[in-house]
């Protein structure tokens, strides 16, 4: 049976795209300038070798970013979605690490948001992100632009249920630490080490009660008083800045 696909824009989202080899790309659309940008960029990989392209111009690319108003810097390709790689199978392949840190996110749903998120955790060694299927916008323009290419280099696991997920990973001795601005302690006086998970809740409404209930812990992240909140791409990756700083230091 024939995979889906689907479209995305971008010179980082392109290119890793074309540089990830259990990715399918099928077709590549682009810019003479982008060709030679590309190869010159990547001399010794040689990235459109057995890919279909196809030369366009500026504007005729521009039909591809319409409705999302993002960039395509004279790159667009048609790629199929990644095998879901499941967390069982990643905790089997990695069983004999240790200090693993995953993220959860539970009904975020903005796809500059998630991308961002992406792009911070892969920069911050982050092992994997967790998302519900349901919202994840797994073909969304603007995610793959947001996330810069690193989509293709971090773990996303897609779940029917998150707190069934939390659930298992407690069973494989994961501490669950929930972010919540009205917690009463700060995450930087907490001892990162050990398996965790970093949960994470919807731009909106938070983290829910059930989710909240199946958290070891909950943290607050602090900030100037006169400012009411952070963006959560903003939360997250001071985070995981932070954690990776600590591990480092260990």
């Amino acid at each position: 049976m024939q995979k889906s696909t689907f479209y995305i824009v971008g010179k980082h989202a392109v290119t890793e795209a074309l540089k990830n080899p259990k990715r399918k790309v099928l077709r590549v659309f682009l810019t003479e300038d982008s060709k030679k940008k590309i190869n010159k960029e990547n001399q010794h990989l040689n990235l459109l070798k057995n890919i279909k392209i196809f030369y366009k111009t500026k504007k005729e690319l521009d039909r591809y970013c319409t409705k999302d108003q993002i960039s395509h810097q004279g790159l667009v390709a048609e790629i199929e979605h990644l095998v879901n790689f499941s967390i069982k199978d990643f905790l089997k392949d990695n069983n004999e690490k240790k200090n693993i840190n995953l993220v959860a996110l539970e009904d975020v749903t903005d796809p500059r948001n998630i991308g961002s998120i992406i792009r911070s955790a892969a920069s911050f060694n982050i092992d994997g992100i967790i998302v519900k299927e349901r919202s994840y916008p797994r073909e969304s323009k603007l995610l793959y632009k947001s996330a810069s290419g690193c989509t293709e280099i971090l773990n996303i696991f897609e779940v029917s249920n998150i707190n069934t997920t939390l659930k298992y990973l407690k069973s494989k001795n994961f501490w669950i630490s929930g972010f919540d601005g009205n917690a009463k302690k700060d995450f930087t006086e907490h001892n990162w080490e050990g398996n965790n998970v970093l949960l994470f809740g919807s731009e909106g409404y938070g983290l829910n009660y059930q989710t909240k209930k199946n958290s070891d812990f909950m943290f607050r992240i602090n900030i100037n008083k006169n400012v009411e909140s952070l963006n959560i791409a903003n939360s997250a990756s001071v985070v995981f800045h932070y954690i990776n700083v600590t591990k480092q230091k260990t």
